[in-house]
């Protein structure tokens, strides 16, 4: 699921090429650095935030197809893969985020029905006979639970053409982004509430904490371009 959301990302990445004036092929050229370090992101994430399941086996950090990979790192990954790109290329960083916004959140979306195939990434029980059933519940290990993962994807895909519609109505290149990291973080900081398999620093949950943040600083700095554009103007 993750493959094919990342597949149809660098397609739809590639559309949008001529319109923020980055070369042709930028899109395959970018996935090739960005993709592995969202990859190595997402694991070493997911990781430091287990590390009691791998401080006494090294090795099994490297295991990657035993499971255990994060969205956030992969994010956090793939901007610095971008960054890196950027600066090799001499290209605009904010462009080439606003490019991978749309891509980045359809993956998501896509990619979240892998945690129905695993029967992962679900919520609290549901014990009332008549909410069992989905897409309101999931039935996983042995119990009807909240399907946590299904409410993420709904998002996701209204967040896909939110962005999609509103990808020329940008004030400055990485705004598209920015609004990226609004929806998202809005969304999973809710629904990271209502999770039962958190990774957790002490008390906190860290994707919900890492959204709540993400989100004050991308509207910030979206109100300030606001601002700037107006007095430029």
């Amino acid at each position: 699921m993750i493959a094919g959301g990342i597949g149809l990302g660098v397609w739809l990445c590639g559309t949008q090429e001529k319109r923020l004036g980055l070369p042709k092929d930028t899109a395959v050229d970018f996935a090739l650095w960005a993709v592995p370090a969202a990859i190595i992101g997402a694991r070493v994430y997911y990781v430091a935030f287990q590390w009691d399941l791998y401080k006494d086996d090294l090795l099994r950090a490297f295991r990657l197809w035993e499971g255990g990979i994060a969205i956030y790192g992969a994010v956090i990954g793939g901007a610095l893969g971008a960054m890196a790109y950027a600066k090799k290329k001499k290209l605009s960083f904010g462009a080439l985020a606003d490019m991978t916004a749309p891509a980045l959140i359809l993956g998501q979306a896509i990619g979240r029905w892998g945690n129905f195939v695993n029967q992962e990434a679900y919520g609290a029980l549901i014990e009332n006979p008549a909410l069992q059933f989905f897409p309101l519940a999931v039935y996983a290990d042995g119990a009807w639970r909240m399907a946590t993962f299904f409410y993420e994807s709904v998002w996701n895909f209204i967040g896909f053409f939110v962005l999609w519609l509103n990808r020329k109505k940008t004030v400055k290149p990485g705004d598209l982004f920015l609004k990226y990291l609004c929806w998202y973080g809005v969304g999973r900081a809710v629904i990271e509430g209502l999770r039962t398999d958190s990774l957790m620093w002490g008390s906190v949950r860290v994707s919900q904490a890492l959204s709540v943040l993400l989100v004050i600083a991308a509207g910030a700095l979206l109100i300030l371009h606001r601002k700037q554009a107006k007095t430029e103007i």
